[in-house]
């Protein structure tokens, strides 16, 4: 890659990867970044973009297309010409990327290895137990008490299945409805990526054992987020409401219902209103963006409420539970 686009987009990376609203912050100005550092606090705020940056956006896009067109050229140009080395940065995120393929790919021999034993003494167990019985009229009445028990299993789950989507069906029509607002993806790593969707498979898996679910939403599921979402099996099953639109577009003609859940709101929620539609942010930040979804909703002007979480549990840690943390 050319040595000045190379200068010129890496400032843009490390800004993106690292963002700290406090002190890095930063927007394009004829080419050059600024540190909002040397601006007052009050034009920090992500979601209130200050007029004095305002008046540079079309600074920003034209230096943003300027950088797209020159990095497809540049990735082209490495394309036709393979001997050219990487950069050193380059070369560090793909050592970064071959060590945590190959530690993935050890994980999950290691996992295959362990199930394969697991089998093998479950069937050495069975033998044993078959070869201690003398007649064969015993094993014969063994062999069809093992085959009446898996089918009362089979059964059952057939049966939990069924339970389980009427269930979640009625909560679609008449469950207080909950909405995960994923609109949070290009702020995290791949690893709060993957925390996240694991706390949302773990959302989904508890609801529907509940004896009243609630009517699950996922909002901006789209891009990255959505294909890590598409890699849990039977995702595509779920009952669930997926919608690749914000929630303030997709929910445009019930605005006045929705209620921003949010650990920096005044209002304390002491009862659900089943009309009420409670937004939930999902992401996964260990409070490096504080206040985001305060500011979010504010923006957007929607009511706030936090959790009366404190009045019931003691925490030595913040407050945060109105995002999936």
């Amino acid at each position: 890659m050319d040595e000045t686009i190379s200068k010129m987009i890496s400032p843009v990376l490390q800004a993106q990867s690292k963002f700290p609203i406090s002190d890095q912050f930063y927007c394009f100005h004829n080419f050059r970044l600024i540190n909002p550092s040397k601006l007052p606090k009050r034009l920090w705020s992500p979601f209130n973009l200050p007029k004095t940056i305002e008046r540079h956006s079309t600074d920003l896009k034209m230096a943003e297309t300027s950088i797209n067109e020159q990095t497809i050229a540049a990735i082209t140009t490495t394309e036709e010409n393979p001997d050219k080395p990487l950069s050193k940065n380059a070369q560090k995120k793909l050592k970064k990327q071959q060590k945590y393929e190959e530690k993935k790919a050890e994980k999950k021999a290691i996992v295959k290895e362990q199930r394969k034993a697991e089998k093998e003494r479950k069937q050495r167990e069975w033998e044993e137990k078959l070869s201690a019985l003398g007649s064969e009229e015993e094993k014969l009445m063994l062999i069809e008490s093992r085959k009446g028990l898996r089918k009362e299993r089979m059964e059952k789950r057939c049966e939990e299945k069924e339970k389980k989507f009427e269930k979640l069906s009625l909560a679609k029509l008449h469950g207080q409805s909950i909405v995960i607002d994923l609109e949070f993806s290009h702020l995290m790593s791949d690893s709060q990526l993957h925390s996240l969707v694991q706390q949302i498979m773990y959302c989904y898996a508890v609801n529907g054992r509940c004896t009243s679910p609630c009517h699950l939403l996922l909002t901006g599921c789209e891009g990255n987020m959505e294909t890590q979402l598409r890699r849990i099996p039977g995702f595509d099953k779920w009952i669930i409401e997926k919608e690749s639109r914000s929630y303030i577009e997709a929910l445009q003609d019930k605005k006045d219902s929705l209620v921003y859940l949010t650990a920096d709101s005044e209002t304390v929620l002491e009862d659900l209103d089943p009309k009420k539609m409670y937004i939930i942010g999902g992401i996964v930040d260990r409070n490096r963006w504080k206040g985001i979804t305060m500011a979010k909703a504010q923006e957007q002007g929607i009511q706030t409420a936090r959790l009366p979480i404190g009045n019931y549990l003691k925490m030595s840690s913040s407050q945060v539970s109105t995002k999936l943390t």
